[in-house]
């Protein structure tokens, strides 16, 4: 952890910028979290706009009826109105309130029930199986690009039932719309974002087409599902139905490629947790749940005031626009012994990995069962395993994770 006295903590957190934070902040910002959560908990960014980072604000905020996900004045100004990008998330259930985020909630929980969710598991255990026999015949195995960028791939192609021929360009489309999502992207970040979801809305407007002509089993098929709508219930829109789809493979390309990219690096980085893994493989669940914790695989989210609130020490006036570091209050020492440390056997363990309140995340049980059969698999297949060199760090705030992370099997 870096070292600093208090006066540089105090002083860090006073002038805290995303543009101006620490050169290590994207590789280890939990002591610029530790400072502003001791120092500075409720963070003017700007003109009100704050930033969160203790355990109690954030969860907070989550269950506050008046902190709105709806992102039309923001995306309107980041993305321009009517753009690729701001049509896909202000039409997705993360970032839209009531009625609509109602409405497309139902209709996508319907989708992944637990009885979806209990047929997926047959089919992931196979997967993560091929993909840990191919491993071995690689030459260089990469944990992402082999292994855990792989797998939400495959489990949406599959939800959706798109073809294995098409699914080549699923993830690229999908790191270049959340790329977009960064506190300040480049022009040539935000270009790439519209290009993927124009390309990507041109690609679901023809299986949409095919689906509807040749439907699936509904209880099976989630696209079937979702086109059909729940018995006497409404039906999403087109374009609903379209982003939404974007949507699901976002989602779980985040949340499931780095839970196991961030999990299984962070068990060998931290050797005696993964050697108690091999020991204690019933440990799986709540190891997941320690890693979720550990590294959150999404960092931040945010929030804006329809009314003004109490946050903290600070009355927040309405229309303030509040960033929820998740990965700093899944740190906090008032809620986490000794946080810093990894524990797979921590119990309790009330981290905010999947947020809280009404948009808790729809897909958290789909990527908790994705990360106990692929971290519980790697474990047993290869217990040696090791970091064959440097891994090499996602340059995202929001999402952290790994680009490469190289991999010695024995």
């Amino acid at each position: 952890m870096t070292a600093w006295t208090n006066e540089q903590a105090r002083a860090l957190a006073r002038d805290f910028q995303w543009t101006t934070a620490p050169d290590d902040f994207i590789d280890n910002p939990f002591p610029c979290y530790a400072a502003l959560r001791e120092h500075d908990p409720v963070h003017a960014l700007g003109p009100d706009q704050w930033l969160l980072t203790r355990h109690a604000d954030v969860e907070a905020v989550y269950r506050l009826a008046s902190a709105s996900s709806d992102k039309q004045r923001e995306f309107g100004t980041k993305f321009g109105v009517g753009t690729p990008l701001f049509q896909h998330h202000t039409t997705s259930l993360v970032f839209s309130d009531p009625p609509l985020h109602t409405r497309v909630r139902r209709l996508l929980m319907g989708a992944l029930n637990q009885r979806a969710i209990t047929r997926m598991e047959p089919g992931l255990v196979a997967l993560v199986d091929d993909l840990l026999d191919r491993l071995a015949d690689e030459p260089a195995p990469c944990l992402i690009e082999h292994f855990a960028a792989q797998i939400p791939v495959e489990v949406i192609g599959n939800l959706l039932a798109v073809p294995h021929s098409e699914r080549g360009p699923l993830r690229e489309w999908s790191l270049a719309i959340l790329s977009a999502l960064e506190p300040a992207p480049s022009a040539a970040l935000l270009a790439r974002g519209h290009a993927a979801v124009s390309e990507f809305v041109t690609y679901l407007r023809g299986l949409l087409a095919h689906r509807r002509a040749h439907p699936g089993d509904p209880e099976a098929d989630v696209l079937t599902r979702l086109i059909q709508g729940e018995v006497g219930g409404e039906k999403l829109s087109e374009d609903e139905l379209m982003q939404n789809c974007i949507f699901l493979l976002n989602a779980g390309h985040e949340t499931t490629s780095n839970l196991i990219g961030n999990g299984v690096h962070s068990l060998l980085a931290h050797r005696d947790q993964w050697d108690r893994l091999q020991a204690e493989p019933a440990r799986i669940t709540t190891a997941v749940e320690e890693l979720l914790r550990f590294e959150s695989p999404i960092q931040l989210n945010n929030r804006q005031l329809t009314q003004a609130a109490q946050v903290g020490e600070r009355r927040l006036p309405a229309g303030s626009f509040i960033t929820l570091a998740i990965g700093a209050a899944n740190r906090d020492p008032a809620v986490f012994a000794e946080p810093d440390r990894l524990d797979i056997a921590r119990k309790p363990n009330a981290h905010l990995a999947f947020g809280q309140g009404a948009h808790a995340c729809s897909g958290m049980n789909v990527a908790r069962l994705e990360g106990r059969i692929a971290i519980g698999a790697m474990a047993r297949r290869y217990p040696k395993l090791q970091l064959a060199g440097p891994a090499q760090r996602d340059r995202r705030i929001r999402f952290r994770g790994f680009r490469a992370v190289p991999l010695a099997l024995a």
